[in-house]
């Protein structure tokens, strides 16, 4: 069927499938029509004219060329929500860690092991220098509402906290699960003056990149607690160091450690641990597959970083797929080719996203390679598929 190639080790429960419905899958396939892979580095990857779409068992896809796929016609899938729940499980270990010094305490017991009979004298004494404040009543701000920031903010909800949540790309399904108790800010310096702790959980791209500079730090409440779940670069390592060295920033919890933040005081770093479950992993791999496998054989695009969400059902005896730029009279250009060979269009979409559109039309005869390489060279068509 089709030829799919594993980067990395992806999960039986998603390779699983795919093999069950006759791909061909694995680490050694050759002029793949499809890539499976969790954090393979793709921006130096040679795609092979065959290549048709990528899926990312992740949320997180800047490993990824996803402007240079769309200049080719690939398709960037990822999976978002599907490890949602092992981030949120962990961002709220994070907020207890960053109140309270679990990890010094237990480093400390270790310490006094050798004590003998004065060990719990010693425990009674020496308990209070780990102490730190309750989660109960404080104020948490949630940076990107998201699958991940509306768990967490929902939850910090439960936890007896008061949360503010910011996020101006929220979408209908991200308003649908959040809780109406959470507060909406209307500007992210609203999330910095008001909350004792902050989440960050948006997308790293350029308009995240260093978010949460010297600028903002500044704006911040003294003493403020944050939880990265994002990416290393939304955050100025070199600003948050300065925060921790003076005490602006109480606590920084982080899962992307580097040379320069390991280097600052109460830091919390985590080897990128949140999506690290094995229930996770499962549900990434899944979900990916199937979107590569749907987009393979239908040309339904459902949750593409780079080209728009399109989706079809089956009708008539032959599919055309056009990937294309979005420019006028390009779906006038495609449906006078195909009304010029007198065949019949059964049922037709076009969606646009940014500079790119996507066509699929269904058609009630079957055509031909030579149809479709006249469409290929039409100006502006990126690449075109018959089903």
């Amino acid at each position: 069927m089709f030829r799919i190639k594993t980067m990395n080790a992806i999960s039986p429960a998603g390779t699983g499938p795919l093999e069950k419905k006759g791909c061909l899958v694995g680490p050694d396939v050759e002029a793949p029509q499809g890539l499976l892979l969790r954090s393979a580095d793709l921006h130096r990857y040679d795609f092979g004219p065959e290549l048709l779409a990528i899926a990312r068992a992740g949320a997180g896809y800047n490993n990824i060329p996803v402007e240079k796929c769309a200049e080719q016609g690939i398709v960037v899938f990822n999976s978002p929500g599907a490890n949602a729940e092992a981030v949120k499980e962990q961002e709220i270990c994070s907020l207890i860690m960053a109140s309270r010094d679990i990890l010094g305490s237990i480093d400390w017991v270790r310490s006094i092991a050798t004590e003998g009979d004065r060990i719990p004298a010693l425990v009674e004494k020496g308990k209070s220098a780990f102490s730190g404040p309750e989660l109960m009543g404080k104020t948490l701000g949630v940076l990107g509402l998201g699958a991940v920031g509306a768990l967490v903010a929902n939850i910090a909800l439960e936890l007896g906290m008061v949360v503010y949540g910011y996020d101006p790309f929220m979408s209908v399904d991200a308003a649908w699960r959040l809780s109406r108790e959470v507060i909406r800010a209307e500007t992210v310096d609203e999330i910095y003056e008001n909350c004792d702790y902050i989440s960050i959980n948006v997308p790293y791209n350029e308009q995240t990149h260093h978010m949460l500079d010297g600028e903002a730090l500044a704006k911040m409440k003294k003493g403020v607690r944050i939880v990265n779940e994002s990416r290393a670069e939304v955050v100025d390592d070199e600003a948050m160091t300065r925060a921790l060295d003076c005490g602006w920033v109480a606590k920084y919890v982080t899962d992307f450690p580097n040379k320069v933040i390991l280097r600052a005081p109460n830091v919390i770093a985590m080897p990128h641990l949140g999506a690290c479950t094995p229930e996770s992993e499962d549900r990434c791999a899944l979900m990916a597959a199937n979107e590569l496998y749907d987009y393979l054989l239908n040309g339904n695009i459902k949750n593409s970083v780079n080209l728009p969400d399109v989706s079809l059902s089956r009708m008539g005896v032959c599919r055309l797929c056009v990937i294309h730029r979005n420019v006028p009279r390009m779906i006038t250009r495609i449906l006078d080719f195909i009304s010029a060979l007198d065949i019949n269009v059964e049922h037709m979409i076009n969606k646009p996203r940014g500079g790119y559109a996507c066509t699929i039309v269904d058609l009630g005869a079957e055509i031909g390679e030579d149809t479709a390489e006249s469409i290929r060279a039409m100006s502006d068509v990126l690449r075109v598929r018959v089903l």
